[in-house]
């Protein structure tokens, strides 16, 4: 059998049997003895048969697969450790089941929408995670057009219906902000991810709301991309145009150690003239010098109560909203009291 993958002919052959009775063995139906039952199964075993994913979603069954599309830039993605902890939850939540994980990653939406599209025509996958939700985003629609079951995560949207696995973001916001505060900052610009995505919006929405009611003199919010350049950039720009900022809060690890290395360009003691707060706790921060203070997400829980709920789904349970624990700040060497430059 080297090289080959088994059939059901296989299993007939080798047990001397019909492949009617090899079928009625396999899937536990009536139809043959149960000794003949356990020496099919045997058999089975043995040659390392396992049920084909394409045949069963011709029969009505199931893929025993969920899909992903990350639609991010490649070199992105590549140095984020943000979707490493979500595929590492998503993975425990599988291991020791039947369902794998279909994995693809796209470099425009329009793509992303095909892949779906193609999975679901084609019987890969019972049903898909949803990241990186979007103001008035396609997916949305599609799944339902589909009727392909899809869990977001994200926070819950008022206007749609769909299951979804959250987190307090704006909670988090506003403990990084009370801390800055603590500490004398009343100067502080939010270094943002893209704009259209509705997480960007729910901390920008926080941030403003929280800086007017700490009454801080000067509360900025600046958008990037989520790389390293994008942030050297608008750090260059935000530290050398007029009136500086005391602090930068920043939406991904990525972006905070890259604004690091442009405070040490500039020679802009950190955190000592310049104290930096970065998104989603990584080993990054912790290895970097100073090591950065974070904001902890429960990433990898988020991923397995993600494809758990799916699979809650896929298997005829209720749709409905789940948050995780609540983030944490994590306050490590790159934070401190303000002090004149």
């Amino acid at each position: 059998m080297a090289g080959k993958r088994p059939t059901i002919s296989d299993i007939a052959r080798e047990a001397g049997v019909s492949t009617g009775a090899v079928s009625y063995a396999l899937n536990n139906r009536p139809g043959v003895s149960e000794s003949t039952r356990r020496r099919i199964l045997e058999i089975a075993e043995r040659l390392g048969w396992a049920p084909s994913s394409v045949a069963r979603s011709l029969t009505g069954g199931r893929a025993n697969a969920v899909g992903l599309v990350v639609d991010r830039p490649a070199r992105v993605l590549g140095v984020e450790p943000y979707f490493m902890q979500l595929i590492s939850g998503i993975q425990d939540a599988l291991a020791d089941g039947p369902t794998a994980l279909l994995l693809q990653v796209t470099d425009d939406s329009a793509a992303e929408l095909t892949a779906y599209r193609r999975w679901w025509a084609e019987g890969r996958v019972d049903g898909v995670l949803l990241v990186d939700l979007r103001t008035e985003d396609p997916r949305l629609a599609l799944v339902r057009e589909l009727g392909m079951p899809a869990v977001v995560l994200g926070e819950p949207a008022a206007q749609d219906e769909l299951p979804c696995v959250w987190t307090d973001d704006a909670a988090a916001i506003v403990e990084v902000l009370e801390y800055l505060v603590a500490l004398g900052h009343r100067r502080i610009v939010r270094v943002a991810g893209p704009e259209e995505f509705v997480h960007t919006r729910t901390r920008s929405a926080a941030f403003t709301d929280a800086a007017r009611r700490l009454g801080l003199e000067e509360a900025r919010i600046v958008p990037a991309d989520y790389s390293d350049e994008a942030a050297a950039r608008v750090t260059r720009r935000v530290l050398t145009g007029g009136r500086a900022p005391t602090a930068l809060v920043f939406d991904n690890d990525v972006m905070a150690i890259s604004a690091l290395g442009v405070a040490q360009e500039l020679g802009i003691a950190v955190p000592e003239q310049l104290s930096l707060v970065a998104w989603d706790d990584s080993s990054l921060c912790e290895l970097v010098r100073p090591a950065l203070s974070a904001v902890r997400r429960p990433i990898a829980e988020r991923g397995a109560a993600a494809v758990e709920l799916l699979l809650e789904i896929v298997a005829g349970g209720a749709p409905r909203k789940v948050k995780t624990s609540d983030p944490e700040l994590v306050p490590r060497s790159s934070t401190g009291p303000v002090t004149p430059r």
